[in-house]
């Protein structure tokens, strides 16, 4: 059982927060406590899990070599050799034949999601990763995907297309401060490390941050007093501090702290920010379901 350990750390659990995204529809259409609703959410966010663990293993598995020389991912099991490259295609095939046909029994609308998120990472890894802009754009994507994998498997009537906007704004955000991350971190060496820094610089990705921190602030703010099924009273814009701290903190973490690398390690360590996100959600639920 060596194995176990290395393929459940290849499989990323800490990067499932990400499919959070998938209880959005739910919780902004005031379906929270419809338990039908929930479950069918949950059973689909069980397996955006899998499925998001699937391509982190096929990713691994095609960056063996640029993995093997990048200062942290060589740490991973597969570059440091805790993982054999055998038992990972195997977790692979399996996830594989486990995930698709659940999703097309839970919703066609879900599976063909799944399949769409599943080919474009399988894409973005061969292709679109070393294109400068493309590759955040379709980062950025990728969450999207989760929100509309949500949506898919319940009936909304509230659910407004700002928060798809919103939530593009807040992953290019996520996307471009990485990649100023990654380019602080490897320094000189960042084109040697991953080539689609070549396309990038520290003045572009932060002018790049100020249009997408912008354009998340105002399209969140719009939703806020724009969107149908709202409190007339639009007590809802009460919301928009807790949005703006966001923004304003990751910020701060990635041009003082250095932080952005992984924003999934930012989530988990922050102790403001957990608490911004925690009071954020809480005045959300008291808005949509005690008001």
């Amino acid at each position: 059982m060596s194995w176990l350990f290395p393929l459940i750390k290849t499989m990323r659990p800490k990067q499932w927060v990400k499919n959070g995204l998938l209880f959005i529809g739910l919780v902004f259409d005031g379906q929270l406590l419809n338990l039908p609703a929930l479950l069918r959410v949950l059973a689909a966010f069980g397996l955006f899990c899998l499925l998001s663990s699937l391509v982190y293993i096929i990713n691994d598995l095609t960056d063996l070599e640029a993995d093997r020389n990048h200062p942290k991912k060589r740490l991973r099991p597969l570059p440091s050799g805790q993982l054999s490259i055998r038992t990972a295609r195997l977790a692979a095939v399996l996830l594989a034949l486990v995930v698709f046909p659940l999703a097309f029994l839970l919703s066609w609308r879900f599976a063909l999601l799944a399949l769409i998120y599943f080919g474009l990472n399988l894409y973005y890894s061969k292709q679109i990763k070393h294109v400068p802009v493309l590759d955040v754009m379709v980062l950025a994507a990728f969450y999207v995907l989760r929100v509309g994998a949500g949506v898919a498997v319940i009936v909304v009537s509230r659910f407004s297309p700002w928060l798809y906007l919103f939530t593009t704004f807040m992953a290019l955000f996520l996307g471009i401060g990485k990649r100023r991350a990654e380019l602080v971190l490897l320094a000189g060496e960042a084109n040697t490390h991953r080539k689609v820094l070549e396309g990038y610089s520290l003045p572009l990705l932060d002018q790049l941050m100020t249009i997408v921190s912008s354009g998340a602030i105002i399209t969140y703010s719009l939703y806020t007093f724009w969107a149908p099924g709202l409190p007339e009273n639009h007590v809802m814009m009460l919301t928009i501090p807790f949005a703006i701290y966001i923004v304003f903190r990751y910020l701060h973490l990635v041009h003082i702290e250095q932080y952005g690398g992984a924003p999934e390690e930012v989530l988990f360590s922050d102790r403001p920010l957990q608490i911004d996100l925690l009071a954020w959600g809480l005045s959300i639920v008291l808005i949509y379901y005690l008001l």
